[in-house]
Order: structure tokens, then C-alpha cells, then sequence
């Protein structure tokens, strides 16, 4: 009787790899800190006028204040405190002002930089709002490059073809990182599975209400 090749038959995959590959990193956050601290001022803006107009206004001014209150708020929170951008060992997750998307890194075919951040998954593409781009920023980071290739002795560019994280934007810096996950982890068996985008209904309806309650009270006079 002949035994079965041992080359043939498929070894087990070793349980530390498997463990790696089904379980889930502690996320990495981008956020834009300026963003927030805009948002979180206007917030309180807004709040400070809206509540001395609920307080102290006559007529409809105190029903038009909440309405705008409604309305606005979300619009705020939506553009500026709610974007985020969440990265682990399986999956890419987007919190943009409207939409929430979920890219398993298996799905993502490209992050980029332009004049804005980018992933690209097949024919769709999701746009970064938590990681804003400045064009300032990158070329400051330009002029910075020149500096350190200049000031190498030995005349090479190699600061220019490989920069460090000292000479790069922040948004490039973000978006090599996350380029990098992505090739890193694309292949795993915890990176499969479909893209999930999810509406946010919690930003949409007070937003829809508000306006509504807004055109009612126009309408009213």
C-alpha cells in the first residue's frame, strides 16, 4: 500500500497566525485637530446666540432660533467634530459628514493624495474628509526636502527619493501610512469581505427636521 505524499497534504496553518489574522488590532485614528477646535467654536457660538434667543426673543423669533439650532448643529458636528478615519490589522473605516464606510483592506486598491485624500476601490472612490490636504503644508514640506538634499555632503538625493517623516505633510504622511497598511495587510483572511457604506441617520434627521420646521415658520411668517 503507498502512503500519501507528505508534500501534498496542507499543514495547518500555525494558531499564532491564525489569531493575528482573525483578530482585530487597536484602531489608529486620523482626525483633524483644527477641524474639531472649529467645530467645538462654533458650536458654542451658536449655542450662545440660540439660547439668547430661546431665552429673551418675542414672537417667533424664540420658535425660528430653535429651528436654526436643529438645523445647524448637525451640519456643524457633520463637517467638522465627525470625521474620522479608523485603521486596524482588517479594515479600513471612513466617517465622513454623511456616510460611514467600511473597506476590508482586501477591497482597497489604492489610497492617494492630490487635492484631497482618496482611497480607491474598484470603480468607487471615497473621499478622506478627516485628513484634509494643504497645499501649504506640502510645500513647506517641498522646501524642507531641498534643504536636507542641499545639505547632504555626499551630494546624493536620496532625502528627495526616500523622505523621512520630518519632511513629509501630514496628509502625504497619513496617506503613505495608510497605503502601507494596506499592502501589509490586503492578503490576510480577516481583510476579505464586501465594502459596507452605512448613511448617517443620527447627522440626517435632525438636519431634515430642522430645515423643514425652518420653511414651515418662513411660510407661517
Amino acid at each position: 500500500m503507498s502512503s500519501p505524499d507528505e508534500s501534498e497534504t496542507p499543514r495547518p496553518e500555525p494558531a499564532e497566525n491564525r489569531a493575528s489574522a482573525e483578530t482585530a488590532t487597536p484602531d489608529r485614528v486620523f482626525r483633524s485637530g483644527a477641524g474639531i477646535a472649529g467645530g467645538v467654536l462654533l458650536l458654542g457660538l451658536g449655542g450662545w446666540l440660540g439660547g439668547d434667543a430661546l431665552l429673551r426673543g418675542s414672537g417667533m423669533a424664540p420658535w425660528r432660533a430653535l429651528a436654526a439650532l436643529i438645523a445647524l448643529a448637525p451640519l456643524v458636528v457633520a463637517f467638522t467634530v465627525r470625521p474620522a478615519v479608523y485603521a486596524n490589522n482588517q479594515r479600513l473605516k471612513i466617517r465622513n459628514p454623511f456616510r460611514t464606510i467600511v473597506l476590508p483592506w482586501a477591497s482597497v486598491d489604492d489610497v492617494k493624495a492630490a487635492y484631497s485624500c482618496e482611497v480607491l476601490s474598484g470603480a468607487e472612490k471615497y473621499q478622506l474628509w478627516a485628513i484634509p490636504v494643504s497645499l501649504r503644508a506640502r510645500k513647506s514640506a517641498n522646501r524642507r526636502q531641498a534643504r536636507a538634499a542641499a545639505a547632504d555632503p555626499s551630494g546624493r538625493t536620496s532625502a528627495l527619493d526616500t523622505p523621512d517623516r520630518s519632511t513629509r505633510a501630514s496628509a502625504d504622511q497619513a496617506v503613505d501610512d495608510l497605503r502601507e497598511l494596506a499592502e501589509r495587510h490586503g492578503r490576510e483572511a480577516g481583510a476579505q469581505g464586501p465594502v459596507e457604506v452605512r448613511w448617517a441617520y443620527e447627522i440626517l434627521a435632525p438636519l431634515v427636521a430642522g430645515t423643514i420646521l425652518l420653511a414651515i415658520l418662513a411660510l407661517v411668517g
